[in-house]
């Protein structure tokens, strides 16, 4: 591999965390409890698991130059394994017990604020 296309992988990793610290951020100023990054299940990574009241939000954080950009990136396959991957960390801890799961996304956007956008894919 090239030191140019190391040099841009590793650019982009850290763009991608500090895009999923910034998300958090703003979850957390919005109320949620932020139960994890970057959560590893046979299912899929989650990005964020964040918690407020009854409602758990299993949150895809994308940064695009845009929101629509940012809502097509998530294909139909990943947003099923992410919705099994909640409930598998549900079905898992019996403190979530009776919390319902959503899809959400936290899309950043150069020069913007970041957007949530809770049940970002309601009846897909």
């Amino acid at each position: 591999m090239s030191g140019v296309r190391q040099a841009r992988g590793a650019a982009s990793r850290l763009s991608g965390r500090r895009a999923e610290v910034l998300a958090a951020c703003w979850l957390l100023a919005k109320g949620y409890r932020i139960l994890g990054f970057r959560l590893r299940t046979p299912q899929a990574e989650i990005d964020l698991l964040a918690l407020r009241g009854k409602v758990l939000a299993v949150v895809e954080v994308k940064r695009r130059t845009s929101l629509e950009v940012a809502l097509e990136t998530v294909s139909f396959d990943q947003r099923e394994r992410l919705r099994r991957a909640g409930a598998a960390i549900v079905a898992g801890r019996p403190r979530l017990a009776g919390v319902s799961i959503r899809l959400d996304l936290m899309a950043l956007a150069p020069g913007r604020l970041p957007r949530h956008i809770p049940d970002a894919w309601k009846g897909s």
